[in-house]
């Protein structure tokens, strides 16, 4: 994992910071010497796994308020990158805060134009983080993170001045309703408590006056400034920064704000870099001033971070998965054991269970080969029940049709041929593993009736019986002698036509079908 470090920007120097667990340790510093950036460069080099964080506290610097209609996405970056052209030409790190919205109908949006101007000074200092291929996290203002710590301090007025001495300088910014609308930094001349006293005081007024002339601040409007100061020191600073009609002072003691703040170590003096540089580790602003293609490498470690945090959760996944699939498959082999013990058991009982009957008088094959005969004539039985349905339902409507009996068998073997109707016409025999029923009746149609009509009703009974494709249906008996040898009679034979007629039928059915 990469580490995290600070790259403090003064207007005499650079220092840097390393920050791990939140405790910030200071590490090097250079000078603005061809030296000191050469150290610098090796300085980079000897951290080549680090995300640099650039905090800058210098005098050029610019802000702007300007007042933009209300527009959202590519219109809006458009006017504005307009704007910080034509307000800081020629500077390289920009950026704009938004103030909000105006109230009125067009609701138009205030924002603050920032930059830092010198390109000369950040010029060889990014060229050596280029060079070096270090992720650059952004550039950051020292003003940018004023809003934030009055957040943290708890400062709950609407206006106010925030004072803080940091780098044998003295940062005076203007927030207006949580937001920084200006700011600016003056040296001191001397880092005694005594002169920076009188600093506060003096800086405090001048400030007040300029907002009053700048209209940010109404002429009798009061505001408070707050200072930070150690408590080695808060005495002789309340001793000059007395009140007036338009300003009053309010004193924060070092050791509280950094108890809010979090530090884990307190600042022995009133410089407070090290309480920015903890915010910026802890909750930097959205607001930067690096450009994308300086923050370049960045990006693609944050990808590469991405990437490798989701194939770690991967990883991690399938590892759960495993783990369980194999805590699952010991479960079953755990389970097959008993199984198979419990199997094993039941064995030895019923092998007991068999030592107790009386033997057998046969072998087993044997046996089985009886109890196979047996299954197989069960199988091959029969009840003439479906055949009696079958001809129950034929039956049905034919009230001309009297059936004399039914002759029901099942055939197990093959039988020798029998004469039929002549010695001429034979039938087959049933085969084997079916059932047959020989069906005897009259038709009874009356005295009025002619032999075309018995022949219907006796063909009407035959269809309905083929219908069931499992019945084969054949005539023993006709109603009628109508063979093609036969001669027709007339006189007497007449009056025989009128009188019942006897059919016979044989119904063969295959048993199981």
């Amino acid at each position: 994992m990469r580490s995290r470090r600070l790259i403090y920007f003064g207007a005499q120097q650079v220092r840097t910071f390393h920050w791990r667990a939140g405790v910030l340790t200071e590490e090097a510093v250079f000078d603005a010497g061809e030296a000191g950036k050469q150290r610098f460069a090796s300085y980079l080099a000897a951290n080549p796994k680090s995300i640099f964080t650039i905090l800058a506290n210098v005098s050029d610097e610019g802000f702007h308020s300007e007042t933009i209609p209300f527009l959202r996405g590519a219109d809006r970056q458009a006017i504005i990158t307009r704007k910080l052209g034509q307000q800081f030409f020629n500077a390289t790190l920009t950026t704009s805060i938004s103030l909000g919205h105006e109230k009125s109908r067009r609701k138009d949006e205030r924002i603050l134009l920032a930059a830092l101007t010198s390109n000369e000074f950040f010029a060889p200092w990014l060229l050596a983080l280029a060079t070096a291929g270090a992720p650059l996290a952004g550039i950051y203002s020292l003003p940018l993170l004023g809003p934030l710590l009055a957040r943290k301090l708890g400062i709950p007025d609407e206006r106010c001045l925030l004072l803080t001495i940091q780098d044998q300088s003295i940062r005076q910014s203007y927030l207006e309703k949580g937001e920084l609308h200006f700011s600016r930094l003056t040296p001191l001349q001397n880092s005694s408590i005594e002169s920076m006293a009188q600093t506060f005081a003096s800086e405090s007024r001048k400030l007040q006056q300029y907002l009053v002339s700048q209209r940010l601040l109404g002429r009798q409007q009061r505001i408070t400034a707050y200072l930070l100061v150690h408590a080695a020191a808060r005495k002789v600073v309340e001793s000059h920064c007395t009140e007036s009609v338009n300003l009053s002072f309010a004193i924060l003691d070092m050791d509280d704000c950094a108890h809010w703040c979090k530090l884990k170590t307190v600042p022995t003096d009133t410089h407070c870099e090290p309480l920015f540089l903890h915010l910026l580790a802890t909750s930097p602003p959205r607001t930067q001033f690096a450009s994308d293609a300086q923050r370049h490498d960045y990006q693609l470690w944050r990808l590469r971070s991405a990437l490798r945090r989701t194939g770690a959760v991967v990883l991690l996944g399938s590892l759960l998965w495993a783990g369980k699939q194999t805590y699952d498959a010991h479960h079953l082999n755990q389970e097959i054991h008993i199984i198979q013990a419990e199997a094993a058991l039941s064995r030895q009982r019923y092998d007991q269970i068999l030592k107790t009957f009386p033997p057998i008088p046969t072998s087993n094959e044997n046996l089985r080969r009886v109890i196979n005969r047996y299954l197989d004539l069960e199988k091959g039985s029969g009840s003439p029940t479906y055949l009696w349905r079958e001809i129950s339902r034929a039956l049905q409507g034919a009230a001309a049709v009297e059936l004399d009996g039914i002759e029901w068998k099942v055939a197990a073997a093959q039988a020798p041929r029998v004469a039929a109707r002549s010695d001429a016409q034979r039938y087959e025999p049933p085969p084997a593993n079916s059932e047959v029923a020989v069906v005897r009746g009259t038709l009874r149609l009356g005295p009025d009736s002619h032999p075309r009509q018995v022949l219907a009703v006796f063909n009407h009974l035959l269809d309905t019986l083929k219908r069931n494709p499992q019945l084969q249906v054949e005539v023993l008996q006709q109603p009628f002698d109508v063979e093609s040898g036969k001669a027709l009679k007339s006189g007497e034979a007449a009056v025989e036509d009128r009188q019942p007629r006897s059919f016979k039928l044989q119904i063969r059915r295959t048993i199981g079908t």
